[in-house]
Parts: structure tokens; sequence; C-alpha cells
């Protein structure tokens, strides 16, 4: 049995007002009652709380039923805005949104270092330009999450980032230090997963978001939650092994799905077929369009390959949604139906796959989000994604 004095009670009664007022948008205090269970009295003392703290307003709803008309209760998107930073390798991805989750500025910076004390220095000049830009709102800039593409101890310390060849580095304590504000460092492929069930998929507890870009990542939520695995690493998956005598990969391995469905492989096979030097998203793109038979060829052999992986995800996870991050398979007429057709076992089950509809975005999105989830303290988090 759970027991709390008042003041536990309170916070939990707060974060369960706060919750539902986030997931409708607008609501009214009887409304509330009825969606929480809780009394009309606690309701009032709680919005008179939270009204005072500039956490949430009142709107007078319009509507043409004669009678008083409601008063609606909605947070206060402008009390407070949070940073989401996608840290790729070559590009600083950032994103700046309201406490209602709505975008409000966003830009990407070319970086042309790998360099890991050059990188802190350019974040510091990034995070103090936004911090400086919000800092007249009531709250100001309450909360920064960095995704990193790479592995990320549970303890927020960066193990390994393949691409900039960064080990053991304290990102978020390096920054702290200057900056005298909350940082959070997260791997990428979790924040794009978490991305995927806030915005997009609100009911799939159990969903897997597979990111097939350079390499390959995956974000795994079970019965709601992020799942990080002992140290915080799950979700490798493109460092499993589907063909023991193939290439040798740079964790160590041979033959990791990796080398046969990341991105590097099909502009290395195009360039192959056609005799170039080199072929790159673009030029597949307009090859797909011209309907190319050396793009449609290498297209296939590559989603047969992605298959393979995926056979043995759904068999380890069994995903009621599996959504596939891919700039590639965009490109590729019924891909999704294709690589269906390669799922035939009597074992392997799931719901759905799709495609994903956030691309590039998802990994900042999703650092905004869970930003937002930390600062109102509420267990769970939906909004609605905006055009």
């Amino acid at each position: 049995m759970v027991t709390g004095d008042g003041a536990y009670i309170k916070k939990i009664n707060r974060s369960l007002i706060l919750q539902n007022i986030i997931e409708h948008g607008y609501i009214s205090r009887a409304e509330l009652s009825k969606m929480t269970g809780l009394n009309k009295a606690t309701i009032s003392v709680q919005v008179v709380d939270l009204l005072d703290e500039k956490l949430v307003c009142e709107t007078q709803q319009e509507h043409n039923v004669v009678g008083r008309r409601p008063i609606m209760l909605s947070i206060n998107g402008e009390a407070g805005y949070v940073l989401g930073i996608d840290l790729d390798y070559e590009q600083i991805k950032c994103r700046i949104s309201d406490l209602q989750g709505n975008m409000v500025f966003t830009e990407t910076i070319q970086c042309d270092t790998e360099d890991y004390d050059k990188s802190l220095k350019m974040l510091i000049k990034l995070i103090q330009k936004y911090k400086k830009k919000y800092a007249d709102s009531h709250y100001g800039l309450v909360q920064t999450i960095i995704g990193i593409h790479g592995t990320v101890n549970n303890d927020e310390t960066i193990f390994f980032v393949p691409k900039l060849q960064w080990h053991n580095k304290h990102l978020k304590s390096d920054l702290e230090k200057v900056l005298d504000m909350d940082i959070s460092i997260e791997n990428n492929a979790n924040l794009s997963s978490f991305a995927e069930r806030v915005y997009k998929h609100h009911h799939s507890n159990n969903l897997l978001t597979l990111i097939l870009s350079s390499g390959i990542g995956a974000g795994i939520m079970i019965d709601g939650k992020l799942h990080k695995g002992y140290d915080g690493y799950a979700g490798e998956m493109g460092h499993m092994v589907i063909s023991p005598d193939g290439g040798k990969c740079r964790c160590g391995n041979h033959g990791c799905w990796e080398l046969y469905a990341a991105e590097p492989v099909v502009f290395s096979s195009l360039a192959d077929k056609l005799r170039k030097p080199s072929c790159n998203l673009g030029d597949l793109k307009q090859l797909m369009a011209e309907n190319n038979p050396a793009a449609h060829e290498v297209m296939k052999t590559y989603i047969k390959h992605v298959s393979v992986g995926l056979n043995n995800i759904i068999n380890l996870y069994n995903p009621e949604m599996l959504v596939i991050n891919s700039e590639l398979l965009k490109l590729y007429p019924n891909a999704v139906e294709e690589l269906e057709g390669y799922l035939t076992s009597s074992v392997s089950s799931y719901r759905e796959i799709v495609l994903s509809d956030l691309g590039r975005n998802a990994s900042v999105m999703g650092a905004c989000a869970l930003a937002i989830q930390n600062f109102l303290e509420v267990p769970e988090i939906v909004f609605i994604e905006e055009d």
C-alpha cells in the first residue's frame, strides 16, 4: 500500500491535473474534476496555485448556447521555453519549443570539427544565445536536452560516439559548469522514439523506432517507458551480426547488420553500378524519380537486407508499433509492403510497421518534449504535432 503525507498527495494531484490540461489542450475545471476523479474543491485550490505560478492561463470559450460561457484552462506556453539539440556529425540541429510543445524557432548549424573541446565551446555559445533570447519569459529557458549519436551511460556521461571518436566524455557536467542551467544528455534514437509516441502514436505503449541513416540505432519503449538496458546502451541494433563471415565492422565484429542496411552501402553500391566515384541521397532521389533500373535494383537488395534485421527485432521485442525513420525508404514506392513480404515467419508478431513522418526532426522534437515533461513533473505527455 502506497502512503504519503499531505504534500506528497498534493504533488500527485498537481501532476494529474497538469497532465490532463496538456493532453486536452483546453479543459474546464468541471471537466478536470470528471477526468481526474478529484473533487471540485481540490481542483479549485490546485488551479489557483498554477495560475499564480503562471503555468496555466484562462480563456473564455466561444459558443452560441445561451448561458455562461465556460472558462477553459490551458498550459501557458509563453511562461518558459525548452531547447532540444541534435548533435550529429558535421551539423548541430536546434529547436526551441514553448511549454505547449509548439515549435518557436529552429536552425541547423554546420560543424566543421570533431574535436571535443571545440564542439563544447560551440555548444556553450549556442545555449548562451538562446538563454539570453528567452530570458524575459517568466521561467526563461528551463532545460536543454542534447541528443547524442552514440552510447550514453545511465548517468548521462557519453561512453562512445563513433563518428566523432569521442570516448568517456562528461558533456553534461562540462556544460553545467559554465552555463548554470539544467542540461540533460540522451541517445538520439531514444529521443526519436519518445517523439514518435508523444506526437504521433499516443496509444502505442510498446513502440520501437528504428533509425536507418549513416548508421543504425533504435529507441525502445516498453509499457510506455524508454528501455535503456543495464548500462544505457540498449538499441544498438546496427551491430547485431547477420552474417558471421561478413566484412569487418568498426565495432570489432564481422557481418554486422549496419554493413548491409545503413545508407552508405546503398550509395556505394549505386556508385559501383553507375561507375561513378560517389553517390548521395540527392542522386538516388533523382534516379528513383526517373525510374532508373540500377537504382531500383540497389533499393530492392537494400530492402531485403533491412528485412533480415527487422525479423530479428520483431522476434526479440514483439513490438505493437514499429516506426522506421529512413529517408531512403521514403523514396521507394510501397517500401513497407515489400518489407512485410519478407516477414513470413509464423512466430513473428507485430501490429503495424510505418515510416516516420518526423524524419530528421524526430530527435530534437523528442528532446523538447522530454524537457517539458521534466519541467512540469508529469509522468506522461501527449502533444498533437503542428503542421
